[in-house]
């Protein structure tokens, strides 16, 4: 049974999750994320709780309950000068962190050095952080779809949304991106994203990212689609924290909130007869 079924669409409906990534990554973030709801077209996101901008984002999350909020699981951390690392004492998960204390720049370092049980204690203490703020997340997903370095951090992932009856963001390009295989790892009663949308740095590099987009809109397939974005301002703060990192950059961030503010853009989806659907409808629907 496909996605559209399983949700009681008929096969022809495009459904499509607007979504934020990285909540609570700085304050430039927060704000970008919060103005892109309000006043965007960006009709979900999810907070990763190990960053120091967490709290104000959980705060407006608590206090904002219409809007499809997540838990952004965090293993890495990929910027040159900004660092954070687990919530729980490195004593008790000392295989996620590098010689300084901090999570690792990259899935292969976590790959290389993380054990299964210090993912587990460190992803199940992430949601019970956010539950005892008071938060009701919709769903989790994953930091750099970091929980696909291993089949192993997969199948906890799994079992967490299981456990704490969330979806999960369960993706086939997201896994062979990150070298997973999915048909090793996709069970047949798994809800899967049809397809998911995450720019390259090739459309940035050539200034092609907004058209990336609009072409999305333009053409999207009948399905359960999801586009991945990561709004936030090109200010001093965020040019700080991705220092030497263009890819997904403080400019990249910038012009997704332009074009996920932007009116005219957002015409596109009745153009398109594109249905926005966020994970809290997900839930009530699955059958």
């Amino acid at each position: 049974m496909d996605s559209l079924q399983k949700l009681g669409f008929s096969e022809k409906t495009k459904l499509l999750i607007i979504h934020a990534d990285d909540a609570g990554l700085s304050h430039s973030e927060n704000r970008a994320t919060i103005e892109a709801l309000k006043n965007g077209f960006i009709n979900s996101y999810s907070i990763m709780v190990p960053c120091p901008w967490y709290y104000e984002m959980a705060l407006f999350a608590k206090n904002n309950p219409q809007f499809d909020a997540g838990i952004h699981l965090t293993l890495t951390c990929e910027w040159e000068n900004y660092k954070f690392g687990p919530i729980l004492p490195i004593s008790e998960v000392p295989s996620l962190v590098d010689e300084n204390g901090y999570f690792y720049k990259n899935r292969d370092q976590l790959r290389e050095n993380a054990s299964p049980i210090d993912v587990q204690k460190e992803l199940e203490a992430q949601i019970e952080k956010a539950l005892k703020f008071g938060l009701a997340p919709t769903h989790i997903d994953s930091h750099m779809y970091s929980v696909g370095a291993n089949p192993a951090f997969f199948k906890i992932y799994k079992n967490l949304g299981e456990k704490y009856n969330l979806p999960v963001l369960i993706n086939e390009q997201l896994m062979e991106m990150v070298g997973l295989d999915p048909k090793l790892n996709i069970d047949k009663e798994d809800l899967l994203i049809d397809n998911a949308f995450v720019a390259e740095f090739k459309y940035f590099e050539t200034g092609k990212l907004g058209d990336f987009y609009s072409r999305i809109l333009e053409n999207l397939s009948s399905g359960l689609n999801l586009i991945l974005i990561h709004p936030a301002f090109d200010d001093s703060e965020m040019k700080g924290v991705t220092v030497n990192h263009p890819n997904f950059g403080s400019e990249w961030r910038q012009i997704d909130f332009d074009f996920f503010t932007n009116e005219e853009n957002r015409a596109k989806l009745k153009e398109n007869n594109i249905e926005l659907i966020t994970w809290k409808d997900i839930t009530r629907r699955k059958v």
